[in-house]
């Protein structure tokens, strides 16, 4: 701007009112436009982080969706299990109730076995001591009896003569062996309730041939109600 243009300019202003109050909005607007220059940044940045913003809560929206889905997934996995654990419990109930009804079938089997054995032992010592009697003369009478924890179904003496039996329905050659174990046991800790004759005799409804011939070996006296499957032997001891 050359100086005479400059003195014309300021003349204008100190003499022109309409022409100062023009210059005077024109300044105003033009800070104004200044201030909005810089505010419109500040607004850009604002925007931006508004975007920014929205794009985080968007994002957090779907994490959130994806926490009620597992949240779902999760109630949906807890339900199946109790599912399972009142199937389970269901399944242990019938399994409880299939025992108990186990433990008084075996009770009434036990029972009706117990009947069985004490009526198999009472035959037994019925026709052993009838025989005993009708052979050698002896009226003896047999019963249980026990050394230390060992049970002998028949056990009875006479004089200088001593029975030692069992009874059972079905004879094998366990028994018999066991039979021969008890009358050692005896010689071994109760040589007192033994004497000078013996007989060995086991009372059965069957016996298999292995355990007759076994008993033939041992001197065992087998004999069922219809008459003797082996011979009545009387041991010196």
């Amino acid at each position: 701007m050359t100086a005479d243009l400059k003195r014309e300019f300021l003349r204008l202003l100190e003499e022109d009112e309409e022409f100062r109050y023009a210059v005077a909005g024109r300044i105003g607007i033009l800070e104004v436009l200044k201030r909005l220059d810089r505010h419109e940044s500040h607004i850009v940045e604002m925007l931006k982080r508004l975007d920014r913003l929205e794009e985080n809560q968007n994002r957090l929206w779907e994490n959130t969706n994806r926490l009620w889905e597992s949240v779902k997934r999760l109630e949906e996995n807890q339900n199946k299990l109790w599912e399972e654990v009142k199937a389970l419990r269901e399944g242990q109930n019938r399994l409880w109730e299939e025992v108990r009804d186990m433990r008084k079938t075996i009770n009434r089997m036990s029972v009706t076995l117990e009947r069985l054995t004490i009526s198999v032992e009472e035959e037994a010592a019925s026709f052993i001591r009838h025989n005993v009697r009708e052979r050698l003369g002896v009226d003896i009478r047999l019963g249980r009896a026990f050394v230390d924890a060992t049970e002998i179904d028949l056990y009875g003496t006479d004089g200088d003569l001593c029975v030692i039996g069992e009874a059972t329905v079905r004879l094998g050659t366990n028994l018999v062996e066991e039979l021969i174990k008890k009358v050692e046991l005896l010689k071994a800790k109760r040589p007192d309730m033994l004497r000078r004759r013996l007989i060995k005799v086991i009372y059965a409804d069957y016996a298999t041939p292995e355990a007759i011939e076994l008993a033939k070996e041992r001197k065992v006296w087998v004999l069922k109600w219809s008459g003797d499957l082996t011979p009545m032997v009387v041991e010196e001891l």
